[in-house]
């Protein structure tokens, strides 16, 4: 989802890109609100219908609210929200799950902290939701998700010292001018991705505002954490951790 100017609050617009392999995404019917937005459906060839659907979105609501970006396999989360990014078209872009594991209805506090007393002229350059601080959470979760996760969260944030909660969490909203210089310096592709960016966004110095959330489990599909994003997750926080 991305969008212009929101009619009543301060000018802030969304742009998530939905991640490969998810079903239709269910957000965008729910996406109808005062915002001037737009839905940009990033789509790794998924086998499950995905691309059509989202197709049939288009036609519903219109090319100028929904766009599709088909891509010829899974080429990973990263570079799912890089290509996403290059579609939209708003001053602020809000990153995000489409299948409601994000639920839209958290994006108008996004707006309201990013237009908050302590983030300087024009307000907060980030605005990252997160499950980690008091009335946040997560639903849904096993026990051994949610030590995955704290385990992930934790040790990433001991290496990295971002002075952010919930870093590995990728529900955001970003002033997209502080997003397209922090892209250029970003190399990861895979997990560590979001955390790279928050990583990126503290060294140009800039200003990140909290928002709490709960995290849902996903109403369609099925998780793809296994040993293999594991394994991936801690190279990257490794190599990351090496070069800042």
């Amino acid at each position: 989802m991305r969008g212009g100017a929101p009619r009543a609050a301060a000018p802030a617009a969304a742009a998530p890109a939905a991640a490969p392999t998810h079903r239709p995404p269910p957000a965008a019917p729910r996406a109808r609100s005062s915002l001037d937005f737009e839905i940009i459906v990033v789509e790794d060839s998924s086998p499950d219908g995905t691309y059509e659907v989202a197709l049939r979105l288009a036609d519903l609501h219109g090319a100028a609210r929904v766009r599709v970006l088909k891509r010829p396999g899974k080429l990973g989360l990263g570079s799912a929200y890089i290509d996403g990014l290059a579609l939209a078209t708003g001053d602020f872009v809000v990153l995000m799950d489409a299948d409601l594991s994000h639920h839209p209805k958290f994006i108008p506090a996004l707006i309201a902290a990013q237009a908050a007393p302590g983030g300087g002229p024009g307000g907060y350059d980030v605005v990252t939701g997160t499950r980690y601080a008091p009335g946040g959470g997560v639903s849904g979760w096993d026990l051994k998700r949610k030590l995955i996760s704290r385990g992930a969260n934790f040790l990433a944030s001991l290496l990295l010292a971002p002075r952010v909660s919930d870093l590995t969490g990728s529900f955001r909203l970003y002033k997209r001018g502080v997003l397209a210089a922090i892209m250029p310096r970003v190399k990861s592709r895979g997990y560590v991705f979001q955390m790279e960016v928050a990583v990126r966004a503290r060294q140009l110095g800039a200003t990140i505002a909290e928002v709490p959330i709960t995290f849902v489990d996903r109403v369609y599909g099925a998780s793809k954490m296994g040993g293999g994003e594991i394994v991936q997750y801690a190279t990257g926080l490794w190599t990351l951790f090496r070069e800042v």
